[in-house]
């Protein structure tokens, strides 16, 4: 069988009786074994993706079938799904089960997407290399011996090596787009508050949001119509209409972009990846749209702030994970506080551990005004500027990663140099609005570059109707 490179062309092939969903998940469970090597699934679920594959093929002969039909898609494992393992590939999770189906998921398997397993990813989300895992990392399909990308990695590989035809990942500051720029794909982070986060494993919740990885942005705009919308499980979950994004695809013949001049000048961007986003601005002036050098004076403050008011989240979010209640327990505790201690030292890895002690410093009463507040106060100032922007034009690109994908090791030993790799996929976050990451070639190793597009918040149908008006344009010269 063939790699398919969207729902439609499996559609196609659907509708013309050459192939079927059973035969498509019997094709994908024979790639993830051949692959396993590349420990992007923790666990597939054979039996289970066939019974609904045959399920699915009945709907379809009957005419029945939802939006998804045919689509098969793994699960980066903070999704909750009903009575399946759930751990966010952390030791302190072991054995836990989750008692409910998240909404976001629940609205994939009622338009009849076909789930094929759990995906691996950095512990709790937090990374940018999938190196945090506590079941080992990702390997990257082009290069082994090169990371995936996090925290999302094993989301991405498993798109990139056809495991799966799309991935469900989770992006706090670049974890679905960063790894998506490292394997070659499509990775897409709608506006905060688009999807429901009921479901969804907190790692900051004022920044966390389900995206999608895939191979085409159709596919993308697809899954965010199924997955958007209200929900009465979070009340931060935005009431806005949701519009049929996949029907709205068709880009303006003109627009206004923007790029920031500090992010091309940044000494520590790959001077491959520079050369390839100054093509896609040559490429779209040359199309006739206007594109303008524009300033952000802000730059310089984005990782600072993000970790800072992310740690500071995650501080709050983790304590829930004690020894008490479920999932690991120290089995050499001897009384309540040393359960406490030994379990969350013992369950938690060293970059969780991390996290957790900045976060907890800087909400100390010492140094909360310090630290925390003036994060708050510059987290403002950076979505004023991005909204700003986003006003004068419609959309921003930016390379999505300053690197292409490194070797496994070569950044673990320095947290500094881990987190900067997050410096141009942030300011998205920070500011609550829409980007998404398409392929935009590949260096002179043959390891794919990535192509960042922001738009302003809830213009997704924008956004994704450009992006895909772009990676039509890429196309032949990939």
């Amino acid at each position: 069988m063939r790699r398919f490179n969207s729902l439609t062309e499996v559609r196609n092939e659907l509708t013309a009786g050459t192939t079927t969903c059973r035969q498509l998940v019997e094709y994908y469970l024979d790639n993830i074994q051949q692959k396993s090597h590349l420990n992007a699934f923790l666990e597939v679920w054979p039996d289970e993706a066939l019974a609904q594959a045959d399920a699915v093929d009945a709907k379809l002969a009957a005419g029945t079938a939802g939006k998804l039909a045919g689509m098969v898609i793994g699960l980066k494992d903070v999704l909750a799904y009903k009575d399946h393992a759930l751990q966010s590939s952390s030791h302190i999770l072991d054995g836990f089960k989750s008692l409910y189906t998240g909404s976001a998921v629940q609205r994939l398997l009622d338009e009849d997407a076909i789930f094929i397993g759990r995906q691996n990813c950095d512990e709790f989300a937090m990374g940018a290399s999938n190196e945090t895992s506590y079941f080992g990392p990702v390997r990257n399909e082009i290069d082994p011996e090169r990371v995936s990308g996090g925290s999302s990695g094993g989301s991405a590989v498993a798109v990139q090596a056809d495991l799966c035809l799309a991935s469900i990942g989770s992006d706090t500051g670049g974890s679905v787009r960063q790894p998506a720029a490292f394997c070659g794909i499509v990775g897409f982070k709608p506006t905060y508050s688009r999807i429901s986060r009921y479901g969804l494993i907190a790692y900051a919740s004022s920044f966390d949001q389900i995206g999608t990885l895939t191979r085409s942005v159709d596919d993308a705009a697809l899954l965010l119509e199924v997955m958007a919308g209200a929900d009465d499980f979070d009340s931060t979950a935005s009431q806005q209409p949701v519009p049929p994004y996949s029907e709205l695809l068709t880009p303006a013949p003109h627009y206004r972009i923007g790029y920031i001049r500090d992010t091309m000048e940044r000494p520590g961007l790959n001077p491959e990846i520079k050369q390839a986003v100054e093509g896609v601005l040559d490429t779209l002036r040359e199309q006739g749209h206007v594109v303008d050098a524009v300033d952000f004076p802000y730059l310089d403050f984005i990782v600072p702030s993000y970790y800072i008011l992310t740690t500071a989240e995650a501080s709050s979010n983790l304590s829930r994970f004690d020894g008490v209640k479920y999932g690991y327990r120290a089995p050499d505790a001897t009384d309540l506080e040393s359960l406490y201690k030994k379990t969350r030292a013992q369950g938690f890895g060293p970059e969780v551990q991390r996290r957790i002690l900045l976060g907890t410093f800087v909400l100390s009463a010492d140094y909360y005004d310090a630290y925390y507040t003036k994060a708050q106060k510059v987290r403002r100032l950076i979505k004023e500027k991005t909204d700003e922007l986003l006003r004068q034009y419609d959309f921003l690109v930016l390379p999505t990663t300053p690197t292409t994908a490194f070797r496994i090791g070569e950044n673990q030993k320095d947290p500094l140099a881990m987190y900067l790799a997050d410096i141009f996929t942030v300011q998205a976050s920070l500011a609550g609005v829409p980007a998404i990451s398409v392929p935009a070639g590949t260096d002179s190793a043959g390891l794919p570059i990535g192509v960042q597009m922001l738009s302003g918040a809830f213009r997704e149908e924008h956004l994704l109707a450009f992006a895909k008006s772009v990676t039509e344009t890429l196309t032949p010269a990939m």
